[in-house]
């Protein structure tokens, strides 16, 4: 059973002006403008098809208002907890008081190959643990300790970033003259990032800062001795959460390139060194990565190109958009690759579609998974009910055009409030969203997945992904919990006896 899209249009539409009916004039005004339902926007040809696109429009990128209870992170969590943590060879300094470091360690399951503690840092965490009297002093000097300390205890780390917390801003701390300095005393790679947390929007700025500090601190700064092949691909925006870059790789390499770099899922920092030197590059998490793929291609030369590797559907357009790029050899092999794989989907989906026809889906994430999953949940014969970012640009709602069907209730960092009622109303089979969304869904008797660390699973990207994801979606909805699921209010007698 698919969804009635003309009747969903007006039951959105409806919801929307629910919601709005209860917020006072000028705030509803203003958030009416992140509010909208997906209408149609005309076709456009894409690998040899015609894609009927929808127009997300909404506003996006503008400042949360205070007192509201948004999802967002901010540009710290943007820098240290996306673009730089996973680099896997470095040690990250959270430099000021110990709560942002805290909160921001080892949570997002970025999976890598080391030693930790020998060779690998990330899942450390390294403070310098700001108190009252380095907020009234200065933190210049426990910063050029603590540099001190990392060279001395960590003699295998390959360099140090500095991630500025809110105070370093605020008090003037100059951590480019102590990263200056501590680089050339240590002959090493020190860089400073300025990602305090208050800058910016939301933890976009922070990924652009992020990029614009490897522009600025990596590039260019050593001669890399690098023996470059003429099928040689970066791999940026992936994370290799629960090991997706690792499913990722497997399938570009059986396509017959070379995979040189890995930003930033289990890499290490001569691969992004090295990275200008690639043939192209392959962005997976346009969102928090292409500025830098902007970068490379006006002074090296290297183009990019985005792809999506979630779902057999797209697996195998992207697949084929890339092996294009790279001629007829590539293209043969690439062919023999989908080949290869067909059975194993047509295994999943006869598995896990009966199941899971006809399932309406919510979505609420950063980054690029509130477009890029929409379609693997499709290829299991699922509907995307709402989709939504915390973070997004412009870009991105033109880009969730493609994916999304008219009728598609679009939300731009929605709020709390305004979350619960849309579930609430639309009564989806499975949300997915982040962890602080996922226990009040689960209370309102929703199968709910945790969509920005596959909680605990994983990879969802490639093939095998697939099958996992399949496997995920499944157990969630179909779990037999949710028909045992009352409200006690429901049930009062009994409820009144419980709390005696």
């Amino acid at each position: 059973m698919s969804l009635d899209y003309e009747n969903d249009s007006a039951l959105h539409e409806k919801v929307i002006e629910e919601v709005l009916s209860q917020y006072p004039d000028k705030f509803a005004k203003r958030r009416k403008k992140h509010l909208s339902v997906a209408t149609p926007a005309g076709e456009d040809e894409e690998h040899g098809e015609i894609q009927h696109l929808t127009e997300c429009d909404v506003k996006s990128n503008i400042k949360s208002i205070p007192g509201v209870m948004t999802i967002r992170g901010c540009a710290y969590a943007g820098s240290k907890g996306v673009v730089w943590g996973p680099i896997k060879d470095m040690v990250h300094i959270s430099h000021g008081p110990v709560g942002c470091g805290q909160y921001s360690w080892s949570q997002r399951r970025n999976y890598y190959i080391g030693k930790t503690g020998i060779d690998t840092f990330v899942t450390m965490q390294f403070t310098s643990d700001f108190q009252e009297r380095d907020i009234v002093f200065g933190g210049d000097k426990k910063l050029e300790k603590v540099i001190d300390e990392i060279e001395t205890l960590f003699p295998l780390a390959n360099g140090i970033s500095v991630q500025s917390e809110c105070p370093i801003g605020l008090i003037g701390d100059d951590i480019e003259a102590v990263s200056k300095k501590k680089a050339k005393e240590h002959d090493t790679t020190i860089v400073p990032v300025r990602c305090e947390g208050f800058r910016g929007v939301s933890q976009s700025l922070g990924h652009h800062i992020a990029n614009d500090a490897i522009r600025d601190w990596v590039f260019d700064k050593k001669e890399t001795e690098w023996e470059t092949g003429p099928y040689d691909v970066n791999v940026i925006g992936d994370y290799n959460i629960g090991g997706d870059a690792w499913a990722s790789r497997i399938l570009l390499e059986e396509m017959g390139l070379r995979v040189v770099g890995n930003w930033s899922g289990d890499a290490t920092l001569a691969e992004i060194e090295r990275a200008p030197k690639a043939k192209l590059n392959l962005i997976h998490c346009y969102r928090s990565m292409n500025y830098i793929c902007r970068h490379m291609e006006e002074k090296y030369g290297v183009s990019w190109m985005e792809y999506n590797f979630f779902g057999p559907s797209q697996i195998e357009a992207s697949m084929r958009k890339i092996a294009k790029h790279f001629g007829p050899e590539i293209e043969e092999k690439t062919e023999a690759v989908i080949a290869k794989y067909r059975p194993l989907v047509d295994a999943i989906v006869a598995k896990y579609r009966p199941r899971l026809e006809g399932k309406k889906v919510m979505l609420y994430v950063g980054g690029l998974r509130p477009r890029h999953v929409i379609t693997a949940y499709e290829d299991l014969g699922m509907e995307i009910a709402g989709t939504g970012y915390e973070f997004g640009h412009g870009d991105d709602y033109q880009r969730t055009g493609h994916y999304v069907k008219k009728g598609t209730l679009i939300y731009d960092d929605v709020t709390g409030y305004e979350l619960e009622k849309f579930i609430e109303k639309i009564r989806p089979d499975l949300v997915g969203s982040g962890i602080k969304e996922k226990y009040p869904v689960q209370k309102m008797g929703i199968p709910f997945r945790q969509m920005h660390s596959w909680d605990y699973s994983g990879p969802y990207h490639g093939y095998d992904g697939f099958a996992i994801f399949a496997r995920d979606m499944d157990l969630a909805i179909n779990n037999p919990v949710w028909d045992l699921f009352d409200a006690p209010w429901l049930d009062e007698p009994a409820y009144a006896a419980a709390a005696e």
